[in-house]
């Protein structure tokens, strides 16, 4: 009986990359190219190995989604570049769009849990749920977007860690 969403040849290193890129971001707070950079190619390099050119097609296909979900929050400064190319490198190691795609959209939601605990830990929910409702028009597009955007609380979460815990989730939840 399978009990993960993908095999170990993809599992042990995906959670390898997300346990490192974790600790670094706890430790530093960044992400570094030389983690991200080495895992995306491997990624892609390995499933082209194993699968041929399809499935390292597919595997780039599956990184540009997952790296692409993330890319708005770059553009506007709610996270670094640094996790948009972890998400990718987890895309590309992933190697299946789906899976991605749920890995991306749970490590965002791990992401918000995180940053409402570390908020409330603060004491600045009030504040930081206040701010993000102001922020949801621009982040929408909408027209009342528009001028400057709410003061930030200045706490960086790290990311990496949401991101360890939703390729964990997607992993395991059946999708």
């Amino acid at each position: 009986m399978r009990f993960l969403n993908a095999p170990l040849w993809v599992v042990l290193p995906v959670l390898l990359l997300t346990v490192l890129a974790a600790v670094e971001d706890l430790r530093t707070r960044r992400i570094p190219n030389l983690i991200t950079g080495p895992a995306f190619l491997l990624g892609l390099l390995v499933h082209l190995v194993v699968g041929g050119p399809r499935a390292g097609f597919v595997a780039l296909a599956a990184a540009v989604l997952a790296g692409g979900i993330l890319l708005p929050g770059w553009l506007m400064k709610f996270m670094g570049a640094g996790d948009v190319k972890l998400m990718a490198a987890i895309g590309a190691w992933l190697g299946t769009p789906r899976l991605a795609l749920f890995a991306a959209l749970f490590s965002l939601i791990a992401g918000g849990v995180i940053s409402l605990v570390v908020a409330a830990r603060l004491g600045i929910l009030a504040r930081t749920v206040r701010n993000a409702a102001l922020l949801l028009p621009k982040a929408v597009g909408e027209a009342g977007g528009t001028g400057a955007p709410p003061e930030t609380s200045g706490v960086r979460v790290p990311k990496a860690l949401a991101f360890l815990a939703g390729t964990l989730l997607a992993l395991w939840w059946r999708i």
